[in-house]
């Protein structure tokens, strides 16, 4: 597995390397015209204080950064980023004294938010494809199940000469017994994985993670599915939360579940519900690790997502798979139409398909504990529904939980 991830990052660095190689460029052909070149300076001048240890000419360094200040912000942009690249990767502060003298670097999020994630997913997509020599799939599926905790006793084939590629041993199968469907409360974990938020949808924003939120309507699009769910379309609602609770006395509720690279990668139907819609929003395929979570404000709104939309015994329910960085492949067993992180959807669009139709007004009825969809490695499960207030979650932030066990209940159900 270090081979393939030894490989991804070289993928990585090789497009940093072309993205600098490209500013190289650039700057040189403004030397030749200019006679100067800001950002050739201000590197050689880092450069120069990693190994000798010098100070800095601080007025001379603050003339060519206001000359680089004077730039329009697309182009100051452009020439700053690989020096902020360098900024941040480079030991021992080596470029720390250029912050001294008022230059400051782009921010990790918008360095980050520029790498090509689709591109790079679609690449370990097709590596994931390749066949592997049966002498090497025992040693990588080892290695890989040593770092992740992969518990393979779980699994319904043990024998790891069976999985052919990286993409079957991702989505290997549980043996019939090894996840029993708790019958005693209405609603269960779709997958395995880690508690990351729940509770009560408040002020039309659900926390990603503790002290992090994104807007709901944001996270599930504008209300146009309505003819295909019975939800309130009266003009007088305050909020888009009021919007989707059907049901007086009924509240909002949200629960997020983290898919690690270790865990079994498929979803099942946390309750018993029909599904009348999905909506597929195509988007940026940044890690949902919780980590990243807390460091970019609406990851969930960003990432490529699939809302499935529909209703349950006591309203509103939907089930929103997203994807992350590796895990642009997100499948739905029965909509195959479904094609995630595909170049021909635009970023900020979305794409609707209602399951209500003449011929089937119900939908397409799940039961809890049917499988639903897969993962194609780690990534997250967003729950959203309306229930009765006195609806409980019977859960801790951080818990481990596996697909069956209970989330919560209330007192009549």
């Amino acid at each position: 597995m270090f081979y393939y991830i030894y490989i991804y990052i070289c993928v990585c660095v090789c497009v940093c390397v072309c993205v600098c190689v490209s500013e190289i460029q650039r700057i040189r052909m403004k030397v030749r015209k200019l006679q100067r070149s800001n950002l050739a300076l201000l590197a050689s001048l880092a450069v120069s204080c990693m190994l000798c240890r010098l100070q800095f000419p601080q007025l001379a360094l603050r003339r060519r950064l206001g000359q680089l200040s004077c730039m329009s912000r697309p182009t100051a942009r452009l020439r700053s980023w690989p020096l902020s690249f360098l900024y941040y990767i480079l030991p021992f502060g080596a470029l720390k004294p250029l912050a001294k003298v008022g230059w400051r670097p782009t921010s990790r999020v918008t360095i980050y938010k520029s790498i090509p994630t689709r591109l790079l997913s679609r690449a370990w997509g097709r590596l994931n494809q390749v066949d592997l020599p049966t002498w090497l799939r025992k040693p990588i599926y080892s290695l890989y199940i040593w770092t992740f905790g992969v518990n393979m006793k779980e699994a319904a084939v043990e024998d790891l000469q069976h999985y052919r590629n990286l993409g079957e041993f991702f989505r290997r199968k549980l043996k019939p017994h090894a996840r029993p469907v708790c019958d005693s409360h209405c609603v269960i974990s779709p997958a395995d994985g880690k508690i990351l938020h729940f509770g009560r949808v408040k002020n039309c924003e659900v926390e990603q993670v503790k002290g992090v939120t994104y807007s709901l309507e944001t996270f599930l699009g504008p209300c146009t599915w309505a003819e295909s769910i019975a939800i309130n379309r009266n003009e007088d609602h305050s909020s888009f939360q009021d919007l989707l609770v059907t049901k007086e006395g009924n509240e909002l509720f949200h629960c997020v579940v983290y898919l690690a690279p270790g865990d079994y990668h498929c979803f099942h139907s946390p309750t018993d519900w029909r599904v009348a819609h999905r909506r597929h929003f195509p988007g940026s395929l940044m890690s949902v690790n919780p980590g990243v979570a807390r460091w970019i404000k609406e990851l969930f709104c960003h990432n490529e997502r699939v809302v499935l939309s529909g209703e349950w015994t006591h309203g509103f329910f939907s089930l929103t798979a997203v994807g992350a960085t590796n895990v642009g492949s997100i499948r739905i067993y029965f909509d195959k139409e479904l094609h995630t992180n595909n170049p021909r959807y635009n970023k900020g669009s979305y794409n609707d398909l209602s399951y209500v139709s003449n011929n089937n007004q119900e939908g397409m009825c799940m039961r809890k504990g049917e499988h639903l969809g897969e993962f194609n490695l780690g990534s997250t499960i967003v729950l959203l529904f309306e229930a009765p207030q006195d609806f409980t979650f019977s859960l801790t932030p951080g818990q481990k939980i596996h697909f069956g066990e209970p989330l919560g209940r209330g007192r009549g159900f």
